[in-house]
C-alpha cells in the first residue's frame, strides 16, 4: 500500500473483544498506538490486554467508559489525545441491541440503544475532528450493518441505529472533503464473535443440533455461502482504507458479508 500509518494514533470504541478487538489489533499491527475501550472493567479485559501487548510488545491503553453519556464519550476522546498525543484514526464500533417485537420493545432499551449506537458516534466524531482538521489527516470509520440497508423483524433499535449511521456518514464525508479526512461506514454482516457464538450455542441447546448444523441455521437466509465473516478481513479493509491509496474513498457504504446484500 502506498503510505504508512505507522505512529498514528486510533480509538476503536468497543474493542474489548470481537470485531473491535480485532480492528484494534490490526491497526496495531499496521504501527498505530491503539487504545482500547469498553464497559468492562480493567481486570474483566486483562486477558484481553495481556494477548494484546504479547503480540505485538506493547501494554495497550483501556479506558472503561459508558457510552450511553455524552459526558462519558467527551472523556474518552480527551483521554484519548492526553495519553497518546493525537486522535487521528476513530472506529465508532461499540453497539447495544435488544431482541423484541415493536409493540412489546422497551422503552428504555430504545434510548439506549440510540445512545450508544448513534449520539456516541456523533459525539465521538465532533469532538476528534478539530485535531484532525488541524493535522490535516484523519480516518473515521461508522461500524454498520447488513441490517442498515434491509429490515428484519424483532431488531427494530439495531436497524434504526445502523441505518442512520449510513445518514451520518454521509454528512461527516461531505464537510470533510479537501480536509485530507475520510469517513466511511463498514457494513458487515454476520461475524463470529463472542456475541454470535453465545446465540450460537443457545441455539444447540434450544434444538439440540450439533455445533456444526447449528451454524448453518444461524446463517440461514443470511450469508448464501454458509459461513461467517472473518473478522482479520473486516480489519484489514480498515487498514487498506487509511493508506494514502484510499484518500478519495469517503462517504461510502463498504459491504462485507458474502453476497447477503446481492442475493
Amino acid at each position: 500500500m502506498e503510505g504508512t500509518i505507522a505512529g498514528k494514533t486510533a480509538l476503536v470504541t468497543g474493542s474489548s473483544h470481537g470485531l473491535g478487538f480485532a480492528i484494534a489489533d490490526a491497526l496495531a499491527a499496521a504501527g498505530c498506538k491503539v487504545l482500547l475501550h469498553g464497559v468492562e472493567s480493567p481486570a474483566d479485559v486483562q486477558s484481553a490486554r495481556a494477548a494484546f501487548e504479547a503480540r505485538h510488545q506493547i501494554a495497550p491503553h483501556y479506558i472503561q467508559a459508558d457510552l450511553s453519556k455524552p459526558e462519558a464519550v467527551e472523556r474518552l476522546v480527551n483521554e484519548t489525545i492526553e495519553r497518546t498525543g493525537s486522535l487521528d484514526i476513530l472506529v465508532n464500533n461499540a453497539v447495544t441491541r435488544h431482541f423484541a417485537p415493536l409493540e412489546a420493545f422497551p422503552v428504555d432499551k430504545w434510548d439506549q440503544a440510540l445512545a450508544v449506537n448513534l449520539s456516541a458516534a456523533f459525539h465521538a466524531v465532533r469532538l476528534a475532528l478539530p485535531r484532525m482538521r488541524e493535522r490535516g489527516w484523519g480516518r473515521i470509520f461508522n461500524m454498520t450493518s447488513v441490517y442498515g440497508m434491509r429490515g428484519t423483524a424483532n431488531r427494530v433499535d439495531y436497524v434504526t441505529t445502523k441505518s442512520a449511521l449510513l445518514g451520518l456518514t454521509r454528512a461527516v464525508a461531505a464537510e470533510t472533503v479537501g480536509a485530507g479526512i475520510t469517513c466511511n461506514a463498514i457494513c458487515p454482516g454476520a461475524v463470529h464473535t463472542p456475541t454470535s457464538e453465545k446465540r450460537i450455542v443457545a441455539l444447540m441447546n434450544e434444538t439440540g443440533l450439533a455445533r456444526e448444523p447449528a451454524v448453518h441455521e444461524f446463517l440461514r437466509g443470511k450469508q448464501p455461502g454458509g459461513e461467517f465473516v472473518d473478522a482479520a478481513h473486516v480489519a484489514q479493509l480498515v487498514v487498506f482504507l487509511c493508506s494514502d491509496a484510499a484518500r478519495d474513498i469517503t462517504g461510502a457504504m463498504l459491504p462485507v458479508e458474502g453476497g447477503w446484500l446481492a442475493t
